[in-house]
């Protein structure tokens, strides 16, 4: 049964006002063309936007004029369809011949919105990866599972069709389910709730147009967490867009999906409303999915100072748990669901979820060297979710809000940034637990109202030093706490209120960037993190409460370098890193299936990460225009180094939950008529999945492809058909393992070789 969710009319203000001396600084004007590398076409519509905020669109010739101050380094120039592209502001004096290639063509240097600085690629002291639209197409668009996969240091699971598992680093090791330690954002908004989780399953892969993944401690300038970060954002259109897309999937073991988008774009304005179906019966028993979104994405410019956005997700999703299973009965059957008494199919396991979420954005500019960004949401979410031994029924209401403020200045000849910002967050939530009679639910265990609180305070500079040196300073101060009140407990029944507040923590990150030459750069970067227990892992899904569980804190050193070479057929990107964590959390399964949590020492994670990517051919005009190859390799030394488990000492041991070794490749073509292969392969080694490393998951390759063709057919309506494979050579293996699992179920089976098949039209207005 569904349930509908009405959001209650709140209003709240969150306004902070900061006075700082405005610097009146000289202006100049850029100005040239932009066109279409290989065939030199005029563009239209491109967008220009000056490091320090300023935009323009491209006119129907290609033009663009922009007045920029001194303190803009760089302009980005990014269309649909093309590769966006930045470039360094030239003399006032020198006319711009600006040449875009088309999505796909070549790995260029990008900006990278996080760290609040919008600075390129190569200006960026951190470890990140970059998910583009490209890369979440050579998929079903299922899910974005595989797309994340694609990158290293980053390993995402599911365990049953929407149920996700987002490790970085790692993180695996205290999510059992769901997605902890990992903080996340929709378009500039939280998506992580005040309680620390993350419902990455309420959005659909076809809401998300890019992706950035900033790995390891983050908490400098997002708050709470060791984990990572990560940045959803939407699709955007340019000026003069005008489109209506339609599109249907079929494949395998009853998988459908049906997608519809109206978007436009003006010189002020893009608006996109977008609504996805997706059904699945499932490889295996009790595990269907039926998931409705819809989202409503906008952004406005009322004047050239202040840009506004709004967005609205509405979903309604449905989805099943199979369970874990045994080696037995996986090597058996790996289609059936857990069994027994307490089985999946007689208890109905599963999971009903219906939300709302809305986020509203402002980036004002108070002058040229001196603006403001501010984001607020409020969601309404009910969750019914009978499980083997238990049932529960939640209730949550929440809001929230960031803001920063970002000042460019000179010092000198020292180009600075500074930034300074905050972000709170608090949630109420109605807990309640019930026996489970069949997937109905009986007696009430537990009642419980939780109120959870996060919020911190954050600052950073960044010096634009002689030699090509760019250094970084940032700190946080972060705080958490939680408020229990139980209404009713089984068999005591009394009243009575748990409270607890992780005490503020500082955390702090400092990086030195180098860049060797104009296509090399090198980093070095400390960073400190700080990660309370989500009200999961406190309250766990039987209503008991965990009050001696402490917050992780830890600490990471890193290298890396990246760039481009061959006249920028090459892209590399390397990074070392040496992550110290204390305060471990780790899950562990009891006899009910039900997951508990402690702290159990440090650990001790030492790794590298390796992406490249190799342009072998790039020429528009010939009936094979694109050859590319790419990959990416992650290796993972990651031990327990002070774990007592009772009379056993585990320090040594091989983190649970996490992969020595992985790797993906890749090889892309394109063809001039429109026919296009993209082919994957996807390696990972052998995994523990129990503490005490006495059962191994076994290691695995899976191949895929993806063939199709892409044509205009008119002037205005374009078409696809598609055709892909998943697990080509039929591979048996476990996709989002059950680590430390009661009764041996240590095992989530994933499909077998399956296929799919489609086609998009898409008309413009």
């Amino acid at each position: 049964m569904k349930y509908l969710v009405r959001l209650p009319v709140s209003l709240f203000l969150f306004f902070v006002l900061v006075l700082l001396p405005e610097a009146l600084m000289a202006q100049l004007v850029v100005s040239g063309q932009v066109v279409s590398a290989g065939t030199e076409q005029p563009l239209q519509g491109v967008t220009v936007t000056a490091s320090t905020g300023e935009q323009t669109i491209s006119n129907e010739q290609g033009r663009f004029s922009l007045a920029v101050p001194a303190a803009a380094r760089h302009l980005r120039f990014s269309s649909l369809g093309y590769r966006p592209l930045t470039v360094p502001v030239p003399l006032a004096t020198q006319e711009m011949h600006v040449k875009l290639l088309p999505e796909g063509a070549s790995l260029q240097e990008v900006v990278i919105t996080g760290y609040e600085t919008n600075r390129p690629l190569l200006e960026t002291a951190g470890a990140l990866s970059l998910i583009e639209q490209e890369v979440l197409d050579r998929f079903d668009q299922s899910s974005i599972v595989r797309a994340v996969n694609t990158v290293p240091g980053v390993r995402m699971e599911e365990r049953a069709p929407a149920s996700y598992r987002l490790s970085i680093r790692g993180s695996t090791l205290r999510s059992p389910y769901g997605i902890r330690n990992v903080k996340v954002y929709y378009d500039g908004v939280p998506f992580t709730e005040a309680n620390g989780t993350t419902a990455l399953n309420l959005l659909d892969a076809a809401n998300i147009g890019r992706i950035e993944v900033l790995k390891g401690p983050t908490a400098s300038i997002y708050g709470a967490g060791t984990g990572g970060t990560v940045l959803l954002e939407p699709r955007r259109f340019a000026s003069g867009e005008k489109v209506l897309e339609v599109g249907t999937t079929a494949g395998s073991y009853g998988f459908r999906r049906y997608a519809a988008l109206v978007g436009t774009g003006t010189e002020n304005a893009s608006i996109m409303v977008q609504y996805t179906r997706q059904q699945y019966d499932g490889y295996r028993e009790q595990s269907a999915i039926d998931r409705d979104v819809l989202l409503i994405s906008s952004e406005f410019r009322p004047s050239e100072k202040r840009t506004v956005g709004i967005n609205v997700l509405y979903s309604d999703l449905y989805y099943e748990l199979p369970g874990g299973l045994t080696l037995e009965q996986y090597a058996e059957n790996p289609r059936q669901a857990r069994g027994g008494t307490f089985g999946s199919v007689a208890q109905n396991a599963s999971l009903d979820l219906e939300g709302i979420n809305i986020g509203l954005k402002q980036a004002y500019k108070f002058s040229d060297s001196f603006r403001n960004n501010l984001a607020l949401y409020g969601l309404h979410k009910f969750k019914d979710n009978p499980f083997n031994t238990d049932y529960e029924r939640n209730t949550n209401q929440e809001f929230g809000g960031r803001t920063s403020f970002v000042y460019n200045t000179n010092l000198g000849s020292v180009g600075a940034i500074f930034t300074v910002g905050a972000e709170f967050q608090r949630g109420f939530e109605v807990a309640r637990t019930y026996n489970n009679n069949g997937g109905e639910p009986g007696a009430l265990r537990t009642d419980d109202e939780v109120v959870a609180k996060t919020g911190f305070v954050f600052a950073q500079t960044e010096l634009e030093l002689p030699a090509d040196f760019i250094a970084t300073a940032a700190i946080s101060l972060n705080d958490t706490r939680y408020e229990i009140t139980r209404l009713h407990q089984i068999p005591s029944g009394g009243i009575y209120q748990y409270n607890r507040n992780f005490e503020a923590v500082l955390s702090p990150r400092v990086a030195l960037l180098k860049k060797l030459t104009e296509k090399v750069s090198a980093y070095a970067s400390v960073s400190s993190g700080f990660s309370p227990p989500t009200e999961e892992e406190i309250l766990t899904s039987d209503g008991s409460l965990n009050d001696d569980l402490e917050a992780e804190k830890g600490t990471n050193y890193e290298l890396g370098i990246r760039g481009f070479a061959l006249a920028d057929k090459f892209s590399f990107d390397v990074v070392a890193f040496y992550f110290r964590l204390k305060e471990t959390i780790v899950s562990r399964q009891d006899v009910s299936s039900v997951a508990v949590f402690r702290n159990v020492g440090s650990t001790d994670q030492k790794g590298l990460e390796v992406s490249l990517g190799y342009t072998v051919l790039d020429e528009p005009e010939q009936v094979l225009n694109l050859v590319k190859a790419w990959g990416s390799y992650t290796y993972s030394h990651f031990r327990f180094d002070d774990y007592q488990k009772d009379e056993t000492d585990l320090s040594g041991n091989a983190l649970t939950g996490a992969a020595p070794n992985m790797a993906t490749v890749g090889l892309d073509l394109n063809t001039k008529p429109g026919f296009y292969l993209r082919t994957t392969a996807n390696y990972v080694d052998e995994i523990p999945l129990d503490d005490e490393n006495t059962v191994y998951a076994d290691s695995y390759i899976v191949l895929g492809a993806r063939t199709g063709f892409r044509h205009q057919l008119w002037q205005r309506l374009g078409l696809e058909v598609f055709a892909g494979v998943d697990n080509l050579t039929d591979e048996k293996y476990s996709l989002g393992n059950d680590l430390n699992a009661f009764g041996g179920r240590f095992f989530q089976p994933a499909p077998a070789r399956n296929y799919y098949g489609g086609l998009n039209l898409g008309y413009n207005f």
